[in-house]
């Protein structure tokens, strides 16, 4: 019996130039701060971060056949995260860059690289059709061509048996497409699990409250587990085998917000792979969370203080 891969996480993979000014940016001016260059892209921070959980993750994209591809694909091998790429000489690796405030917030300006012309032919059919759980961002729906590849590889998937999970991804994206033409897409994935962040469940739902969306989401999404993530507020889950429930956030300072949703991505996804408890995995996940926000990066070299919360909420056993 082929064995099965246990996460299997598809869409982009880039270079991050991420930049905290020190001082406002002035149009002909000039300032210090701080900046950091490293291999970034949802989908791809995503799968790091549950390797980092413990949970075996395989990452699938296209990136392009230059220094950048090699450095971020590096830096995916050296967290454990196999990879399944298909390499470009037309297409560039794409690069992001994350423009962080005083108080930590970002703002993404995404140059659309190799990652963004993913084709339906390109697809590893193997190590989808193996897949135990797929999961899509909607960077990789916004347009085409990587929206025919995403939405074939989870028809490849679902037919194996997988289980599918979606990242609403940008709620900028999501108005600058339309809601309609959005959610029409979304309403043709079978995914079991939803991810939306509050901007973009204001954006699919049209409602201002968390509950209210939350409710918007369940009705319109039955068969699917609905993690909605709050930031300092936390997240609120509910599904049809989970109880509507509210689980805090950390008290850790804000630093910088890059990547934050994809690390709680990750460590609750590798948490409700294992063991099907969601409150349990949204635990894990806002710990995750909550150290990635109090440091520089979206994946931060792994610390005494994270080893010690994986160990705490049991994700990863302590050292002997």
């Amino acid at each position: 019996m082929t064995e099965r891969t246990p996460l299997v996480s598809l869409g982009d993979l880039a270079w991050d130039v991420l930049a905290k000014p020190d001082t406002m940016l002035l149009p002909g001016g000039d300032t210090t701060g701080r900046m950091e260059l490293s291999g970034g892209g949802s989908a791809a921070n995503l799968a790091v971060w549950a390797q980092r959980c413990a949970f075996p993750a395989t990452f699938v994209g296209k990136i392009g056949r230059d220094r950048f591809g090699e450095l971020a694909t590096a830096e995916l091998r050296a967290e454990g995260v196999r990879t399944a790429l298909t390499l470009s000489d037309e297409h560039p690796t794409g690069v992001i860059l994350a423009l962080i405030d005083r108080r930590g917030q970002r703002a993404m300006l995404t140059g659309q690289g190799a990652d963004w012309e993913l084709l339906p032919g390109e697809l590893p059919l193997d190590v989808l059709r193996r897949a135990g759980h797929l999961h899509l961002t909607a960077w990789s729906l916004f347009r085409h061509p990587p929206r025919a590849a995403a939405l074939e590889a989870a028809r490849v998937a679902k037919a194996a048996g997988a289980t599918l999970s979606l990242d609403p991804g940008s709620f900028q994206m999501i108005q600058q497409l339309g809601r309609d033409p959005f959610l029409r897409i979304v309403d043709g994935v079978p995914f079991d699990v939803i991810f939306p962040n509050d901007d973009e469940a204001r954006a699919m739902s049209g409602e201002r409250h968390p509950d209210a969306a939350l409710d918007w989401f369940r009705a319109r999404y039955p068969h699917a587990l609905v993690v909605l993530k709050m930031d300092e507020d936390g997240v609120m889950i509910e599904g049809p085998d989970c109880a509507r429930v509210q689980v805090p956030a950390t008290r850790d300072p804000l630093i910088d917000a890059t990547g934050a949703g994809d690390a709680f991505g990750g460590a609750f996804l590798a948490g409700w792979l294992r063991h099907g408890d969601a409150r349990r995995a949204a635990e894990l996940a806002v710990q995750v969370g909550g150290w990635v926000v109090s440091r520089f990066g979206a994946r931060a070299p792994a610390d005494d203080d994270l080893r010690a919360r994986l160990v705490r909420v049991g994700a990863v056993q302590e050292p002997a």
